[in-house]
């Protein structure tokens, strides 16, 4: 089994590499090591599969056509993970273009691969950003999803969108997973655990927005590698029972599936900050701020379906998750 891992010098990429090595898979990873934050984590975090067999690293840009055709027909993938991707909802305000440019033309380039080389599943990273406008908790995938309020939450839309469109046109399977939160050791420096921890750990102040009244599915990164490698294990396929005078939006009469993959537990950010706190060992200063655009108040998983179709049950606590990953910063960041 030989398998491409896009985004494999980012936070989920590492870690899914490292947990496909382990079940002795082949992994070849790509990843364009953009600036958007320090490239030193990135590299370290290829230091940690550098070491490990059956590792590959091809330093490339998926939004490169001619690249991207020659790496598939050279290494003849039977499965492939896209974990690349522009994140970031805040910046998305600001450099628009970085999001067309990666995570829909890279996605579209990505597909082509796969469809011209017999590539047996896509499984691909979508966002419980796409949720958007919607108030209807816990979100789930049956849901409509067509009120984006962020650029980067369109373009995962579009993801999802275009991989039904190949799914149809190709029978080319593919599986959408929308991640909510993601959080743990090697996490991005740019998301809430690590500026809060790096905040606190140096006696400066947070920003809390919305005024600390928001509402996250935090999970933690095991078990969203966990969900990957299962869901990647079993193949997209046509619904039978889909009925298109009343679409199913998760499902298809082409093999396509779209699936939730959070804790199903909201936590109130105070708590997330307390519990920070209480694994740092010292209080944050806070500076309570108005919502930000793009962003939501509530993020909530609806996780049957996929608890359904592969067995999927997060077994990671809060505290635990939070001092791991707390515990990880203090090594990875020992002055701070």
């Amino acid at each position: 089994m030989k398998v491409l891992v896009t985004g494999v010098a980012g936070f989920i990429g590492m870690h899914t590499a490292q947990r496909l090595l382990s079940m002795d898979v082949e992994v070849v990873g790509i990843d364009n090591l953009n600036d958007y934050y320090d490239v030193q984590l990135k590299q370290d975090r290829l230091k940690q599969l550098a070491s490990l067999s059956g590792f590959k690293f091809v330093h490339m840009d998926m939004a490169d056509r001619q690249a991207t055709e020659a790496l598939f027909a050279a290494e003849k993938f039977q499965r492939v993970v896209n974990l690349a991707a522009q994140p970031g909802v805040r910046y998305s305000l600001q450099n628009p273009h970085a999001y067309i440019e990666a995570n829909v033309v890279g996605f579209l380039n990505l597909l082509e691969g796969c469809r011209h080389n017999q590539v047996e599943h896509l499984v691909y990273a979508s966002s419980s950003s796409v949720y958007g406008a919607n108030t209807h908790m816990p979100f789930s995938v049956h849901d409509n999803v067509d009120h984006p309020v962020s650029l980067y939450a369109a373009t995962k839309k579009s993801n999802e969108l275009m991989a039904h469109t190949y799914s149809h046109l190709f029978a080319l399977p593919t599986t959408g997973l929308r991640f909510f939160t993601v959080y743990g050791p090697w996490g991005r420096p740019d998301m809430s655990p690590s500026l809060f921890t790096s905040a606190i750990r140096a006696g400066r102040a947070i920003d809390v927005f919305n005024q600390g009244r928001m509402r996250r599915d935090f999970t933690y990164i095991d078990d969203i590698v966990e969900g990957v490698v299962r869901v990647l294990d079993r193949t997209a396929t046509p619904d039978p029972t889909f009925d298109r005078s009343q679409p199913d939006a998760a499902t298809s009469y082409a093999p396509f599936r779209v699936y939730n993959i959070g804790n199903h537990e909201p936590v109130e950010l105070m708590a997330f900050i307390g519990a920070i706190e209480e694994a740092v060992g010292q209080q944050a200063i806070k500076n309570m701020l108005p919502m930000q655009d793009g962003d939501v108040e509530a993020t909530y998983a609806d996780i049957d379906d996929l608890r359904q179709a592969v067995g999927f049950s997060p077994a990671t606590q809060l505290k635990a998750g939070v001092e791991k990953f707390v515990a990880w910063h203090k090594d990875y960041y020992k002055d701070a």
